[in-house]
């Protein structure tokens, strides 16, 4: 287990459950915040995706899930 000291996390604004990403560069460990949200975008870059189609995906799906549920 890793301890940040309070100051430190209140400096970098850390919170709990942020996610740390840990590496070794030589004899140094180094903690770095990991912003999902921009990992999300960096690897959706190259995507190509059709919004009104996956919406309508998503609308045929709930009206399955609800006809199943039934009343």
């Amino acid at each position: 287990m890793i301890v940040i000291p309070k100051d430190v996390r209140k400096e970098l604004g850390l919170e709990e459950g942020d996610i740390l990403e840990l590496r070794v560069e030589g004899d140094s460990i180094i903690l770095r915040r990991q912003d999902l949200w921009e990992e999300l975008r960096r690897r959706g870059q190259g995507l190509k995706v059709d919004l009104d189609e996956a919406e309508r995906e998503l609308d045929e799906a709930e009206e399955t899930w609800l006809e199943r549920r039934g009343p």
